[in-house]
């Protein structure tokens, strides 16, 4: 799996500011006498890659199935691409790309031979600015399934099988990705491949909307996390700001004359260069931690089940909200 990179004639570049994608504000959806989702409020711009967390059930699936324009939404203004995804038509749909989290028809199709297919219903859409589908070989190249290229979708190993799923559901180039644990059943290598791909696309202006419980892979990747429980987004933010959000306080460890110490403190700064100071080149191993992501996402989805801290507190305290 190479880093996919757009052919001539596709725009690229960092994206502006005010590009927005995707604009959600007060969703809110009802099964019946429950509210799933209680006014969720965020912003996606072009060419970010957002990392969707929370709890089972919290409603991840069923947001992303709005924006989709899978769900009637009960409430709520959401604007995808400039459409409200309610009333998107084919055009509109050409636009996205969407992984599922299993996929499993088409066994007896050949690899190359189904994207081909499937890229053939896109062409239509292309634009003087996008050009629909991408070519065969080169999405085969990207997703690293060159050499699998002739055989049968159903002898596909797990691995590659979720590389051929990424290579469905970006075929048409799509200007918005959605990507539902997207690394199930990769191994480390073909892992960080694909981290490499999803990187690739957002530099090629490509949005990316991913869930996944893998807390280090949403760290690694993302360039905003966003965290739904309680029905709203507590937080949003990139990993470093939601972890000094979730506490103003670092660790701070070292060894001096082989003995460890430990100090936790609101001025690691300050603290490390007294240190020095005072010992010298007696310290050694010199540790400053914060919380990491894993942290602060536990100790919130923690209090909200706990019933300790409301969706509208935590979302207060953690900085949640639209953007």
């Amino acid at each position: 799996m190479t880093t996919a990179h757009a052919p001539s004639g596709t725009e690229s570049g960092p994206p502006p500011e005010s590009d927005t994608v995707i604009d959600v504000r007060d969703l809110r959806m009802r099964y019946r006498s429950q509210d799933v989702l209680s006014g969720v409020d965020f912003t996606a711009r072009r060419g970010e890659v957002l990392v969707l967390l929370g709890p089972n059930g919290a409603g991840k699936t069923t947001t992303i199935e709005v924006l989709e324009g899978f769900r009637m939404r009960s409430a709520g203004d959401v604007t995808v691409l400039g459409t409200d995804p309610a009333r998107g038509d084919e055009r509109w749909r050409a636009r996205l790309g969407i992984v599922l989290q299993s996929w499993r028809d088409h066994g007896k199709w050949r690899v190359r031979e189904l994207l081909a297919h499937l890229g053939a219903y896109y062409a239509p859409y292309s634009t003087p600015l996008v050009r629909r589908p991408w070519d065969t070989d080169e999405l085969l190249a990207a997703v690293g399934l060159a050499e699998q290229a002739h055989k049968r979708v159903g002898t596909l190993s797990g691995g590659q099988r979720r590389r051929f799923d990424v290579a469905v559901g970006i075929v048409g180039r799509p200007e918005l990705l959605f990507l539902d644990e997207p690394t199930a059943g990769l191994d480390p290598e073909a892992r960080s491949e694909f981290h490499g791909l999803v990187r690739g696309l957002a530099d090629e202006s490509t949005t990316v909307l991913m869930t996944t419980h893998d807390l280090a892979e949403a760290e690694r990747l993302a360039d905003r996390i966003l965290i739904l429980a309680g029905g709203r987004i507590v937080a949003d933010g990139t990993a470093e700001e939601l972890s000094r959000q979730a506490s103003a306080e670092a660790t701070v460890r070292w060894t001096r004359d082989g003995r460890p110490f430990e100090e936790t403190t609101a001025g690691p700064t300050r603290f490390v260069r007294r240190l020095f100071e005072e010992h010298g080149e007696a310290i050694d191993g010199l540790e400053v931690r914060r919380a990491s992501l894993e942290d602060t996402y536990l100790t919130m989805v923690r209090e909200l089940e706990a019933g300790s801290v409301s969706g509208e507190r935590a979302a207060h305290a953690f900085g949640g909200g639209a953007r």
